[in-house]
């Protein structure tokens, strides 16, 4: 049975740089703040109008398909994972696949809504579709833009000073090469933490969720109302309701737990210790977070890296981004074991070991 190798990889961010210091114009924070918390210096927003997470998508893309050596009606299956889609229907796969301008309609386009961990969780349907001769070209993409619904005020400050805009894609390939390739991919969730870190509104839950909530809220239904009339009200816009909610130090503890957890689940399975990891490419979550899991890892600074002071959190595109720059750099190599892992809402989490 072929394995799945990494063929092409591109990132492709949006020019526009905005600062610790720029989002105190905005809200009450300052860069000392930011970066004690988060690690973050500053991170990119798309040019409204102009760029989507399609649009972003479309370019790493590009980049990607050219150093696989591919024409883009080669590619036989699109996954594309995000958790800023251009629409809330249909999904970016297909707005990707006219972007490129792909007339191959016997191309299928998945998109993943994994949050965080979307980049991983699409990583692993690949490899299944590689594995079993389905597919020989994927492109599998993670892009956001986090900046068009962030709430850029003191309330929303503790979620809006993380995230970021930015993309990143590979082309996924079978190899018969020995011992190159994906080694093997773990996938984890546990939903009963699912509001501790969620974008509730609008959608179609009707106050169902409250239940699951600590503390109930008034999202102004209508009981009365037996059609219609749930997916937006005027008191969700009027109370800032419309803005994704973070426990931030709930989420920081489990992901310290999980993200040792799975690394060393995928390492156990293929018989090899940590210290064979020559490069470890976490979610760009937070600094803090990757400082932690290093530490507990034992890994060296060269055998770890972040990116996230330049970018800050672009969940679905933070591995491939972050994977394309250590590329780009020297430090992954051929024959190198690197090792990506994400967490993120839902809770979900999983990793991934690949031979380069």
């Amino acid at each position: 049975m072929p394995r799945t190798k990494i063929a092409g990889i591109g990132f492709h961010v949006p020019e526009r740089v905005v600062t610790n210091e720029e989002l105190t114009q905005w809200m009450e924070t300052s860069n000392e703040w930011i970066i004690e918390r988060t690690g973050i210096e500053e991170r990119r927003y798309a040019k409204k109008y102009v760029e989507t997470p399609t649009t972003l998508a479309a370019k790493a893309a590009t980049i990607a398909l050219e150093r696989a050596g591919i024409s883009k009606e080669e590619v036989d299956f699109i996954i594309f994972a995000t958790l800023s889609p251009d629409y809330y229907f249909p999904g970016c796969g297909v707005l990707l696949q006219r972007e490129l301008g792909i007339t191959n309609t016997s191309c299928g386009a998945l998109d993943i809504r994994n949050q965080c961990s979307g980049f991983v969780y699409g990583l692993s349907v690949a490899d299944q579709f590689i594995k079993s001769g389905m597919y020989k070209n994927i492109l599998l993409v993670g892009a956001e833009v986090h900046s068009m619904g962030l709430d850029y005020t003191t309330q929303g400050r503790n979620v809006t000073v993380i995230f970021g805009d930015g993309a990143g894609a590979v082309v996924l390939q079978p190899t018969e090469e020995e011992g190159k390739g994906i080694l093997t991919t773990k996938l984890h969730s546990n939903g009963d933490y699912a509001e501790k870190l969620c974008f509730i509104s609008p959608g179609s839950h009707c106050g169902y969720h409250q239940s699951h909530q600590d503390a109930e809220v008034d999202y102004g239904f209508d009981p009365d109302l037996d059609l219609g009339g749930m997916f937006i009200t005027q008191k969700m816009v009027d109370d800032g309701l419309l803005y994704p909610y973070m426990d931030g130090q709930f989420v920081f503890k489990f992901a310290v737990q999980k993200f040792p957890e799975v690394i060393k689940e995928m390492l156990e399975e293929v018989q090899l210790p940590t210290s064979a990891i020559n490069m470890f490419i976490p979610h760009q979550a937070n600094l803090r977070i990757t400082q932690f899991v290093q530490r507990l890892l034992r890994l060296s600074d060269d055998q770890v890296w972040s990116n996230i002071q330049k970018y800050g959190n672009t969940t679905a595109a933070s591995i491939p981004i972050a994977l394309c720059e250590a590329w780009e750099a020297g430090k992954v190599k051929d024959g190198d074991l690197v090792a990506i892992a994400a967490f993120g809402s839902g809770f979900t989490w999983g990793g991934a070991l690949i031979r380069w």
